[in-house]
Formats: structure tokens, sequence, C-alpha cells
């Protein structure tokens, strides 16, 4: 086998590895799981990670499983968390699971029947028969108390000054761990990957499996990834419009795109590595190149570029590409109509806007009233027609002169008209 952990530990992969974790990677094809919660119906990039840790196992050989917390996903992690979690209703749960399984399986594939295929899991399927008192006495048993408050997690909630911790999240380290049990007796899984602060939890299931197995069938492994973090110390995988998700509906493509775009130099050098599944020697010349010319951001274009097709598409990248070119390139008008009103709406975020009625525009508006009396876009009549003979205006990327009449043939998405004076000054028309 090719040695994964060595692949991981030069991107910045590896945080915590427990003894024997690389000598079985390296040995055999090993089933290994890394579980998401279902707190809301989607993934944001805060999720690229172990998503992208499950694709190198499937790269490297070995079997990767996606656990979907639709048990856990009811009580709540307190990993990282300094209060209590609001608990979901059932359905709210299950629309979640359904939609972060439809994201999962963008990345892997799920339906493949070659030996290390991926696996889609719901840990709801094995814990809703698991009665109480058979998994105090069975699971419970095995753990004590001391070996569960010496956790960070839950010394963290007690020392706090909040409220402490319910029983509920108590368990939830147990339940866990039992996920680890279930997996390593169905699946022979012998590995579980997460985040840094996953390491108490990972570790509870590896020692759930010691004591509920023996000899040859106690083996189970852990391994944790850093958590992301920018190089400012504020926290990774938030914009000004709060996080970014995996999904269009939630996060445009375009807005996705821009994300990776507007990293700064010294994250773009990390992100690289993490981020994108390409080798040590290209990445080494990326980072060369940029730094030659950084005003380029080769580093910063080539992440962006990767990220979009990796979650989105080639496609897709190449409208954010065409989206982002319209402020800052040479986009054409057939450019502008192809972006739909949300993409249309972030591209031009901040700039000056007016409301024209559609009654008014479908009898049509001379141009130079549209510039003044319409949208205040020039101070005057006089000043609109000096542009214009400047011939500096332009309506939709089209330069028009001073007989230009705009009307509901002009419209973007049947919505909005874009004018232009000059290169940079840009003004919205949308039409109600």
């Amino acid at each position: 086998m090719k040695n994964i952990i060595s692949e991981l530990q030069w991107r910045g992969l590896v945080h915590d590895i427990m003894p024997g974790t690389e000598e079985q990677l390296l040995k055999e094809m090993t089933a290994t799981y890394i579980g998401f919660d279902p707190t809301s119906d989607s993934l944001h990039i805060g999720s690229l990670v172990p998503i992208i840790l499950l694709v190198h196992l499937k790269n490297f050989g070995h079997k990767p499983i996606a656990l979907v917390g639709g048990a856990t996903g009811m009580i709540g992690d307190p990993s990282g968390k300094s209060d209590e979690r609001n608990l979901l209703d059932e359905a709210t749960l299950n629309h979640n699971v359904e939609g972060i399984k439809a994201v999962l399986s963008r990345f892997l594939d799920f339906n493949a029947t070659d030996a290390n295929a991926a696996v889609l899991v719901n840990n709801y399927d094995w814990m809703k028969g698991l009665s109480f008192i058979n998994f105090a006495r069975d699971v419970g048993k095995r753990i004590t108390v001391n070996y569960m408050m010496a956790k960070d997690s839950v010394k963290k909630r007690l020392a706090g000054e909040g409220e402490g911790m319910s029983f509920t999240e108590f368990t939830y380290q147990l339940i866990q761990g039992y996920d680890f049990y279930h997996l390593h007796k169905e699946y022979n899984c012998l590995l579980q990957m997460g985040g840094s602060d996953q390491w108490g939890n990972i570790t509870t299931g590896t020692e759930l499996v010691r004591r509920m197995n023996v000899g040859e069938e106690a083996k189970a492994y852990a391994m944790t990834c850093p958590l992301i973090t920018k190089a400012d110390g504020s926290k990774f995988g938030k914009s000004e419009g709060g996080n970014i998700w995996l999904t269009a509906d939630k996060t445009s493509v375009y807005k996705f795109y821009q994300f990776w775009l507007n990293t700064t130099d010294v994250d773009a050098e990390k992100y690289i590595k993490i981020f994108t599944f390409l080798d040590k020697d290209t990445i080494d010349a990326l980072i060369e190149e940029h730094k030659t010319a950084p005003h380029l951001r080769v580093l910063q274009r080539k992440l962006a570029e990767e990220l979009t097709v990796f979650v989105h598409s080639a496609v897709e990248l190449e409208k954010a590409i065409k989206a982002s070119n319209i402020l800052f390139g040479n986009a054409t008008a057939d450019d502008l109509k192809e972006l739909d009103e949300a993409t249309f709406l972030e591209v031009f975020d901040g700039v000056p806007q007016a409301e024209i009625a559609r009654n008014e525009m479908e009898a049509g508006i001379d141009i130079i009233t549209v510039l003044n009396d319409k949208t205040g876009f020039f101070k005057s009549n006089g000043e609109a027609r000096r542009a214009l003979t400047a011939n500096s205006i332009s309506v939709n990327k089209e330069k028009v002169k001073e007989d230009f009449v705009l009307s509901t043939t002009n419209l973007i998405n049947n919505q909005f008209v874009l004018l232009q004076s000059g290169k940079k000054n840009y003004f919205v028309v949308r039409v109600v």
C-alpha cells in the first residue's frame, strides 16, 4: 500500500495519530469512517477537510465510510461548545440527513461495487432498536465515569461559567463510541478520523472496541486533522454574509469562487495543500511562481479553480469566472444575460440602485431621462448628454448614443438593467 499518512502529513492534515495507525494503513486495505452531524440540510466548507480525507482514503486504496449522525444528531455533540445545543425535531433531522447524504454523494460513489467502494451509513439505523437498559448494561458498563470525565470536551463544559452539561450530552461520547464498535463489527472498520476537537470521542470509541472484543478483534485506531484557521486567527469558513456552503442554493457558485479567490497569500499557500489534490511538485512550483509575482494571485486563482470544480463542476467554474469578469474584465452583453438573478445581485452587491415602474419601461424612456431624472446616476441632463457624446455610457455592456430608448427588451432576467459610465462606475436599474 502507498503511504497515505506521509501524504497527509506534508499537506498539513495530521494533528494526532494513535500508535500503530500508519503501520495498519501500510499493511492492508483499511475501512475508515468519519462522521457528519446533521445540524443543517447541507454542509459548509468546514466539512471539506473530512470529505477530502475520505477521498484521499479511496484514492490510496482504503475503504471510506461516511456516517451521517441521524441518532447522534438527536443529542448534539458537546465538543467545542460552551452551551447545550437546541435539539432538532425528528422531521427536521430526517430532512437534514437526506440533504447531507446528497452532498456526500457528489464526492464519493456509494453505488460502486469495487472492493474499497465507499459506504454511506446512518447511525439511527442501528441505534433505533437499542433499548436504554441494554445500552447501559452492555456499553455503559465498559467505560467508567472517571474515563469520560477526563475528556477535554467534558472538563471544559464542567469548568465553564454556563449551566454545565446535561446527562444527554454527557452520553454523546458513548453513543459515538458505539458507532465505532458497530462499524468495527459489521465492516471490519479499524480507524476513525475527524477534527482535532473529536479526539476524545474517537478514543472513547477505540477503548470501547478494545473492551468489547478480545485479541486481534480488539484492534482500533484513531487519527485527527487540525481545525483549519486563518492566518489572522479569525474563524475559517465564514464570510461577511455567513457560512460558505457546499450547495449552490445556500452559497452561489460565484460567491464560493470569490471566497477562495480573496484568500490571503499566507492562507493560500496553506490551503492549496489541504484543499486540493495537486501533487507536491505542482504545488511547490505554484508557490514559487506566486512569490515571483504575488500581484497575479497565481495561488488564489488555482485554489479557486480547483475547489470550484471539485465542489460544483467545470461548467460552473466557467460561469463563475465569466461573472467575475463582468466587473473586472472584458465581459460581453451575452455574459451578462447568462447570469441568474442571485448571481447578478451578488456581482453588483453595493452598486447604487434605483427602481423604475414596469409600465414606464414598456412605453420606453430616453436614455438621458434614465441617467438623470429616473436614477440620479448623473446630476443633470447636460452632464448625461456630455457623457453620451464622449461615448462613455453603456447599457448592459453595450455602448449607446443619445438617441437610445430604454425598454423592456433590454431587461436582464426580465428585471434588471445595468448602466455603466466609463470602466468602473456602475448603476443597477430594477424594474418593479
